[in-house]
């Protein structure tokens, strides 16, 4: 598989997502500061970015830009991790009842 195709590969610097998403790169190392989105890092430490990454930027955005705060968004990603975690074991039980 190439890192192109692997949506978690850090392919994207701080500066390019900043432009990508019309941010200031002092947003997203505030965003990496509070936990909300951990980018890999390179050898030489800087961050790098995945698409699932973006993503995260993305959605962090539109909570924010709906008045949640950062710490507001660190939970909200955690809350809705938890839940997607549930959804799949909840779908797991349900397929292992099926048979």
């Amino acid at each position: 598989m190439l890192a192109f195709d692997d949506e978690n590969a850090g392919l994207y610097s701080v500066s390019q997502v900043a432009d990508m998403l019309g941010v200031q790169q002092a947003f997203l190392r505030r965003l990496d500061s509070f936990d909300v989105v951990s980018p890999q890092r390179s050898e030489g430490r800087q961050r790098r970015y995945s698409r699932n990454d973006v993503r995260l930027v993305q959605h962090s955005i539109s909570l924010i830009d709906d008045g949640v705060t950062l710490s507001g968004v660190r939970r909200i990603l955690e809350l809705e991790q938890q839940l997607r975690a549930l959804r799949e074991e909840v779908a797991q039980l349900k397929a292992d009842k099926a048979h």
